[in-house]
């Protein structure tokens, strides 16, 4: 059995892994003898929508008196070291889910909200104006959503929920035919940078899984991969995302207002970019405030960091901000914003999709929490019908689950009608319409329709965010004001506020990889002796390098450099950029550039925010996950 051990991760790690002391050869991952473990539900992410889905699980082994083994992965070292929301969280799928929360002495949900107001900045004033009825909402909580999410992980386990931290989903795990999951691979732990095997090299488990549920939140990379693998968004809009960017401070006391929802629309941004601010104030003294800016901006000199170091300028946060006032917290996150229409069919044989691997915030209200649980919950109660429905020792590649129940108990609960309300909101400001048109409708809509149309709008061009961006020669730069410490800091200042570490000497997990066009039927690739691994193919050579640069520093100003949250990507002078043929390792692929230009990827900076994976405009950034416990470490986002 397994042995849990939430304060020490890195010791859970050497008690899954065993090997002996080897040579630095190359690694080859359709070589590798690795360690295997049967389950009956496998969760890859501890968050809200996971922990939900654990929990829930294990309330209905408690009343069916069916024992279900469940597992939960989580990359991040802790619990809630990898969460990060605004957050005001509507409790409705709380009270379903735990009805007395409210009488635990260690519920995080101590702050309710006690007013709400909707804002229009210009560069000097602030106006309050009418807002929607679904931001105006009362009966939410201002919290810590790292918190919260640690909260649920606590009550998992207490219900024996087994719960890895520092264990990072790196592949699914598919059976021979390449038709059906049948669990998930966590990666190898003791690579070098070129991929070779040191000392403490220790292969990646398998866990077998009857269910296999992915709730690696917005744009995971398992949840990519399954939705291409099965293509479960065929019919469905493209997903569509937001890069939210947030700090936390500790404020003057005499400018705190406890439970006070602020949200804002306007300046920093110009009319022709989809994007606003929030300031939330918490318990204990603290107010969270941060801004979402839409990532289907067309301007590459567009920073989403300096446009809230600029926010932060604004007489309103001046004032705010003023007196005995400390930055405690910083972070980024990218967050689903296509809403009903890019929500991709959720089953696939032997699993399904749940929380924001699906995407289910509802942009009206900016709330994600209650709908991503709630889908946990649903699909926990169609995966327990599964597993009990199943009479076999171990999970079986010849009868894969059939999740599809938890589809359409979704489609008929009130995460659909929620939703369904305000589906043409965020998609409207991607019409003939316009920002401003979509402002005015949007407006509308939220007030007066209620969704109540026979229309729905769609994205029939089917263009990605990355696809809206327009060549730097058809913009003009944004010259942004100097910083101003401490009320506002470059960018490496506030990096370091979250506790962001990655071994230096591991495989940059930030891929430049440019995907082969997959075979027509689902179930031809997987077939080899990789144990599916080798599911989809793509190229990592100097050629893709060279022009990945070539493309990103000539046609759109190095949009990288200035919009990563996190300073992971620089384009660097640089001579002999040129690979010689046959030379092709990982060190000589990364010196490959153009026109005395290469790519340096600081990936020990990276905070997992997806980012890049989303609105580099030659989609050849693959985000794919670094060594278990690596990356932020949130404690009161």
């Amino acid at each position: 059995m397994l042995s849990r051990c939430r304060a020490r991760p890195t010791r859970l790690v050497h008690s899954l892994h065993t090997t002996s002391s080897r040579k630095r050869d190359l690694f080859d991952p359709s070589n590798v003898d690795r360690p295997t473990d049967d389950v009956d539900v496998c969760i890859v992410g501890a968050g809200p929508a996971g922990l939900s889905a654990a929990i829930r699980l294990k309330q209905l082994e408690q009343q069916n008196g069916r024992e279900i083994r469940v597992v939960v992965l989580e990359k991040g070292a802790e619990v809630g070291s990898h969460i990060l929301s605004g957050a005001v969280i509507e409790p409705r799928a709380l009270n379903e889910l735990i009805p007395d929360w409210k009488d635990r002495d260690d519920h995080p949900l101590t702050q309710p909200t006690t007013s709400t107001q909707m804002r229009l900045f210009t560069s000097k004033y602030s106006l309050r104006i009418p807002q929607p009825p679904q931001m105006a909402k009362m009966g939410t909580y201002v919290v810590s959503l790292s918190r919260v999410t640690a909260w649920l992980g606590s009550i998992a386990e207490e219900l024996g929920v087994e719960v890895y931290p520092g264990f990072a989903g790196a592949g699914l795990v598919y059976s021979e035919d390449g038709r059906s999951v049948l669990g998930v691979r966590t990666n190898e732990v003791g690579l070098d940078r070129q991929g070779r095997m040191k000392d403490t090299f220790e292969p990646g488990m398998e866990f077998r899984a009857r269910v296999t549920l992915l709730a690696e939140g917005a744009h995971g990379s398992l949840s990519k991969e399954a939705i291409r693998r099965f293509k479960l968004r065929e019919g469905r809009d493209p997903q569509t995302y937001g890069l939210g960017l947030k700090e936390v401070w500790r404020v003057d006391p005499a400018k705190h207002e406890p439970g006070k929802v602020v949200h804002s629309m306007g300046w920093p941004f110009d009319i022709h970019t989809y994007g606003g601010g929030w300031t939330y104030h918490m318990a204990d003294g603290l107010v969270t405030l941060g801004l979402v800016v839409g990532l289907d901006y067309s301007n590459p000199y567009l920073s989403p960091y300096r446009e809230l170091q600029r926010m932060k300028h604004h007489p309103y946060f001046r004032d705010l901000l003023s007196g005995d006032a400390t930055r405690i917290a910083y972070g980024a996150r990218v967050l689903n914003e296509g809403g009903l229409q890019s929500v991709p069919k959720l089953n696939f044989p032997g699993g399904a999709l749940i929380g924001c691997s699906a995407g289910f915030v509802n942009v009206a209200k900016i709330k994600g929490t209650h709908n991503a649980m709630k889908s946990g919950m649903l699909a926990a109660e169609a995966a327990f019908d599964v597993v009990a429905a199943q009479t076999s020792d171990a999970p079986s590649p010849d009868d894969p689950a059939d999740m599809s129940a938890y589809d359409t108990a979704l489609h008929k609960s009130w995460v659909h009608s929620d939703l369904h309300e305000v589906r043409n909101v965020r998609p409207s400001f991607n019409t003939p319409l316009g920002v401003l048109g979509g402002v005015i409708y949007s407006g509308i809509d939220t007030l007066l329709l209620r969704g109540r149309t026979p229309w729905t709008f769609r994205n029939t061009s089917g263009q990605s965010d990355a696809a809206h961006t327009r060549r730097a020669s058809e913009c003009t730069p944004i010259a942004y004001p100097p910083f101003e410490p401490p009320l506002s800091t470059d960018i490496l200042t506030s990096v370091a506020l979250t506790g962001t570490n990655h071994a230096e000497d591991q495989p940059v997990h930030l891929r430049v990889r440019r995907y082969l066009p997959a075979g027509g039927d689902v179930g031809a690739e997987g077939t080899e002796p990789s144990k599916g691994l080798a599911t989809e193919r793509w190229v990592e050579d100097a050629a893709v390098r060279r022009e990945h640069v070539h493309v990103n520093v000539e046609e759109y100003a190095g949009l990288l450099g200035r919009g990563c949250p996190a300073q992971v990507y620089e384009y660097v002078d640089a001579e002999g950029t040129g690979v010689e043929e046959g030379k092709e390792s990982e060190v000589e692929v990364e010196k490959a550039g153009w026109g005395g230009k290469r790519l340096v990827i600081n990936s020990q900076n990276c905070i997992h925010c997806k980012f890049c994976d989303v609105k580099v405009p030659t989609q050849d950034i693959t985000w794919t996950v670094p060594e278990g416990g690596g990356g932020p470490k949130y404690t009161i986002t």
